[in-house]
């Protein structure tokens, strides 16, 4: 009796400081990022950490755990986009979205296209969705062999191979302007290497103050 009357406590909580969120994010003038991830328990079971990323009305960065839910065995495409697309819905989020950030699971890249597929139905998704689905700097860059690739189909595409791609650093203030900078003039050659690998990244991903991109591969 005593656990069942704290759960309820705790839940009453949970659902007051949820509609709070809600109705504060609704509000925000920016769009806010996603990021997710899957934990399995020592019982075996998956959960699915859900945590929203914006800037507030002070210019800070803000973020808040607002879904930890359990996912159901096998964890597919379809019953990640079951979990993902509730928390979207109910937390009326699916027109605010900017990005989302998830790890390197094949299912992920699966799911992503179907949920690109649902969102832009509304119109909702910045560049019509393109940001979801764009090829990585980190994967081009990580090996020789793949720097070699790069620069071939460049050279296919007559653009010149001035500059090495590379990633930011936590000890750069302006080492992500740098990345992006260089990435832009060889805007054209991701779409050309994407037709030919089988490797998409989903979107940008802070870790230790570093701006990184998260590819997958099925």
């Amino acid at each position: 009796m005593v656990s069942n009357t704290i759960k309820g406590d705790i839940m009453k909580i949970y659902e007051v400081e949820k509609d709070k969120m809600i109705s504060y994010l609704e509000k925000l003038q920016s769009r806010v990022a996603i990021t997710t991830d899957i934990w399995t328990s020592n019982q075996k079971k998956g959960y699915m950490a859900i945590i929203v990323h914006y800037i507030d009305e002070s210019w800070f960065c803000r973020h808040h755990i607002v879904r930890f839910v359990y996912v159901p065995s096998p964890h597919t495409k379809e019953v990640l986009l079951d979990v993902l697309m509730d928390f979207l819905l109910d937390w009326n989020m699916d027109r605010k979205v900017s990005t989302i950030t998830m790890d390197n699971c094949s299912s992920n890249d699966g799911m992503i296209n179907i949920l690109v597929e649902k969102l832009s139905s509304s119109d909702s998704l910045l560049l019509n969705g393109k940001i979801f689905t764009c090829n990585s700097v980190a994967y081009w860059s990580a090996t020789p062999s793949r720097m070699e690739k790069f620069e071939d189909a460049a050279r296919q595409l007559r653009i010149p191979c001035n500059k090495k791609l590379s990633l930011d650093c936590k000890t750069r203030w302006n080492s992500t302007y740098l990345m992006l900078s260089i990435a832009v003039t060889y805007k054209d050659v991701f779409p050309r290497l994407k037709q030919r690998e089988n490797t998409t990244w989903l979107c940008h991903q802070r870790k230790n103050g570093i701006w990184q991109k998260k590819y997958v591969e099925d």
